[in-house]
């Protein structure tokens, strides 16, 4: 594919092999306990996380793992599914129900996932540039947006999916 001025779109894997590294991933960190497949973002480096979601057609939970920054006291990822078309099924979940947990690496944490406003956009892109020279031109083979998604910390005394908190 091109972009119009006659340089190619960097390559990507196949999609058998982006959903094979997925697997493996997973694989790894379920095998080892969770010792290993997840880390702390760097300076310029993506970190990983483990997001469990509910389904949003079956009600249980589902879980992946996610690259992500820290943005203050919020997570933040891109729903790109590999650079696949579609949205990842991980962000359809969310949308539906937004209360989620997240695994990290110092520990469990309770989640509200959100589309990141233009102002939150425009200053968070740059950052997963930053760690991938080609994240523009990967993000261009997609025919819509990829969101920017925020998991905002929630209190533990949260009711889920239902924004009160208990008393």
């Amino acid at each position: 594919m091109s972009d119009g001025q006659g340089t190619k779109a960097p390559w990507l894997p196949p999609r058998w092999f982006i959903r094979l590294a997925w697997s493996v991933h997973r694989g790894l960190y379920r095998v080892t306990g969770s010792r290993v497949g997840l880390w702390r973002p760097r300076e310029h480096r993506w970190g990983t996380l483990r997001l469990t979601t509910v389904g949003r057609r079956t009600g249980q939970q589902r879980s992946v793992i996610l690259a992500y920054f820290e943005d203050g006291p919020n997570l933040v990822g891109v729903a790109m599914n590999g650079w696949g078309e579609g949205a990842p099924a991980w962000w359809l979940n969310l949308q539906t129900h937004p209360d989620a947990s997240v695994d990290l690496v110092d520990g469990p944490r309770l989640v509200r996932g959100r589309v990141a406003t233009e102002a939150e956009r425009s200053r968070l892109w740059p950052r997963w540039r930053e760690a991938d020279k080609n994240f523009d031109a990967h993000a261009a083979r997609r025919s819509s947006e990829t969101a920017v998604v925020v998991l905002e910390p929630r209190p533990a005394d949260d009711l889920p999916g239902t924004g009160r908190r208990r008393v």
